[in-house]
């Protein structure tokens, strides 16, 4: 037990996500060249080159879009990543040289079939889980050079996760638990309540605030959830089937409910998802297959 928060530890990484700092390897990774579709070619890897040829060959499209303020613009760009299992002695390769780019405000869909590596993508993304090899960065920092500390910082100021689970503290309420990572940052306990309060309100829980999780209903936990992702004010936040657990109809609320969101806050959104008629309502969707990223279609 923390004993200036009195947050509780957890045990898994989404609920370590959502509400406090992660503690993770802070060994600094080798970095690729970043890949844009109109570098001149002694700026990429052969590894690069490959992985384009192979998108070709299939008749994708690259996932970063061609522009000259790309990196000045992007919130979150990632080149190159590799992220590969063992099982015994045999390597199972996740990731096989994803480049992506995330635009302000910008909403994309991933895709793939269960088992494709979509929350490998995320977790890797997010500074939760180590790649290989690649580059990320986020809100212009390499958040895989970035000492445990400055990482956790920086997730906290620039990233917000929703998981298929809300991930909520059981023992606190609604308001506590979405005001977790604003007391994490130190922030003065009756400011954090008072924006987690705001929050509640935006996503039609301002009822609820003094009820724990175990009172609210799926949909209402999910939006709690949402909320805790929001109150930082991040400029991309990260979901992994942020409706799987929902019914349809909760689902079509929270989709209503994201873009809503993104369209009055300009917040970026990067959602792995199985659902159809949420990526439809995505502006980009992409399909994660054998390990690589590229348009969907």
């Amino acid at each position: 037990m923390s004993e200036v928060l009195g947050v509780p530890d957890a045990g898994s990484k989404p609920a370590l996500a959502a509400c406090r700092t992660l503690v993770v390897d802070s060994e600094n990774q080798p970095q690729r060249a970043q890949f844009l579709p109109d570098s001149p070619p002694h700026t990429r890897t052969m590894g690069q080159e490959a992985d384009e040829k192979w998108a070709a060959a299939a008749g994708l499209q690259p996932t970063i879009p061609k522009s000259d303020r790309l990196l000045e613009d992007a919130v979150l760009v990632c080149s190159g990543l590799r992220k590969s299992y063992w099982q015994g002695p045999q390597e199972v390769p996740v990731l096989a040289g994803v480049d992506l780019a995330v635009m302000a405000g910008e909403h994309i869909a991933v895709m793939g079939a269960s088992g494709s590596g979509k929350s490998t993508l995320l977790h890797v993304l997010g500074g939760l889980d180590k790649p290989d090899a690649g580059e990320v960065r986020v809100a212009g920092e390499s958040i895989w050079s970035l000492s445990e500390l400055a990482r956790g910082r920086l997730r906290n100021r620039a990233l917000g996760f929703v998981y298929q689970f809300h991930h909520l503290l059981p023992e606190f309420s609604a308001q506590e638990n979405v005001a977790m990572p604003l007391l994490i940052r130190r922030q003065e306990r009756a400011s954090a309540l008072a924006e987690a309060a705001k929050w509640l309100e935006e996503v039609g829980l301002g009822h609820r605030m003094t009820h724990r999780p175990g009172e609210l209903s799926g949909g209402e936990r999910q939006r709690a959830a949402i909320a805790r992702a929001l109150v930082t004010q991040p400029t991309c936040v990260l979901m992994d089937e942020p409706t799987g657990n929902l019914d349809r109809q909760s689902a079509g609320r929270i989709q209503d409910l994201l873009m809503d969101i993104s369209r009055r806050h300009g917040t970026a959104f990067l959602v792995v998802t199985h659902d159809p008629e949420l990526a439809a309502r995505l502006g980009r969707v992409l399909q994660l297959t054998d390990g690589v990223l590229a348009a969907a279609g």
